[in-house]
């Protein structure tokens, strides 16, 4: 792809002043939950859906350990934007391991040219884990339709298309839906306490259209694909990471109130807060080298797709993914818990907005829950076990094959 450190320096010149922009509105729009609509456009002219598109297809050419780093800023300005185009990185991943063919030129024409994908993968209602209640089938003219419901459809409603997963006799499979079409009815319903911007709402499809050939089977998707889902929340953990110690420091620096019993006459040179701000430090480095250790795995799994060395590389990634998710779902909010303890009471006033970096964080450590895949880390290292990685979620009664990815 290019040297790297030249195509991320020229990345960054081109993305920097919109994320300069971008984190000048995060508190604001989260306080008057306002879409960042504004937000997603800016970076779209920027060019941050084409960032892993190769530079002859009109993109930036970033291997996976620099666009870890592209996503680790973003997350650091706004952590709800590097999550609002999670579905649209992964399905730009799955288009680059895709063999050659007119249906993929044509889609690889359209992320040059700036749409963008959103998600639809998940189901709150009684369908059984492992299936979909959201169909796909034929008309008498012998066109395709769409009808069902969707819930945690992140980033579809800033989109052009809706990669939703669906049934189709059955059986799991993929459709590309176009989000401005009559029968598509998407709503900011998502009410998280954290994360609250990322439109991880309602799709409802009434009949609506989809094109045959943007039907696939599920399981045709880069297998290495849930490693690159987890690998853009652990960016957004580690943002949010490096936003706590940003914060930190200025407040700290900022602070002229002291209180008779502390360490020092200035906060900024008391030891016990101190203590407490290189700890943030740590936890940010920390964060931060474990995305990237995450990101070199996942491109060594993209470097050798298709060769002898593929399942190896892709356990890899998916076991380094999941220890990482271990570790930042623990360090990232209580370093967020631990940021009010280098401050006084008005630190937690509302205009602050200090309270975000732990609830963001928070729900970001929520998706695909880390109890289970330390489980399996552990059978993987004691058995020898191989853990599933592509998993449902849904009502108990029935298992089988089928909406994946929470």
């Amino acid at each position: 792809m290019g040297n790297q450190t030249s195509l991320l320096a020229e990345a960054r010149e081109r993305l920097r002043p919109v994320f300069a922009q971008i984190a000048a509105g995060t508190v604001a729009r989260e306080r008057d939950h306002q879409l960042p609509f504004a937000e997603v456009e800016a970076l779209r002219a920027a060019g941050f859906g084409r960032m892993r598109l190769p530079t002859a297809h009109g993109g930036f050419g970033l291997d996976w350990p620099s666009f870890a780093e592209v996503l680790i800023e973003l997350a650091a300005a706004d952590s709800n934007l590097p999550q609002i185009f999670r579905g649209h990185i992964a399905y730009v991943e799955h288009l680059l391991a895709a063999a050659p063919s007119e249906r993929r030129e044509r889609w690889l024409d359209r992320i040059a040219d700036g749409q963008l994908v959103g998600n639809a993968w998940s189901e709150n209602g009684a369908a059984a884990v492992g299936t979909n209640e959201t169909r796909v089938t034929r008309r008498p003219d012998g066109t395709w339709r769409v009808d069902g419901r969707k819930f945690y459809t992140t980033g579809s409603i800033f989109a052009e298309w809706i990669d939703a997963t669906v049934d189709l006799d059955g059986e799991t499979v993929t459709a590309l839906i176009r989000r401005h079409q009559r029968g598509v009815e998407i709503s900011d319903d998502w009410d998280g306490f954290g994360q609250p911007l990322t439109g991880t709402g309602t799709a409802v499809f009434t009949d609506a259209s989809v094109d045959h050939e943007d039907v696939e089977a599920f399981n045709s998707r880069v297998p290495y694909q849930t490693a690159v889902y987890q690998l853009t929340l652990l960016a957004v953990l580690a943002g949010v990471a490096v936003a706590i110690e940003r914060d930190a420091v200025a407040q700290v620096r900022a602070r002229t109130r002291t209180y008779s019993h502390g360490s020092a006459a200035r906060v900024a040179d008391d030891p016990q807060v101190l203590q407490i701000v290189g700890e943030l430090t740590a936890t940010s480095a920390t964060a931060r080298a474990l995305v990237l250790d995450v990101s070199r795995a996942v491109q060594h799994a993209s470097d050798v797709l298709g060769t002898p060395e593929t399942e190896a590389a892709v356990i890899a990634a998916e076991l380094g993914s999941s220890r990482a998710q271990i570790v930042l779902t623990d360090l990232v909010p209580r370093a967020a818990s631990r940021l009010f303890d280098t401050l006084g009471a008005s630190a937690v006033r509302s205009g602050t907005a200090l309270d975000r970096h732990w609830r963001n964080a928070r729900t970001v450590a929520s998706h695909n829950p880390w109890i289970f895949k330390a489980r399996q880390l552990g059978d993987h290292a004691v058995n020898g076990r191989t853990p599933v990685f592509v998993w449902a979620v849904g009502e108990s009664n029935v298992t089988g094959a089928g909406a994946r990815q929470g």
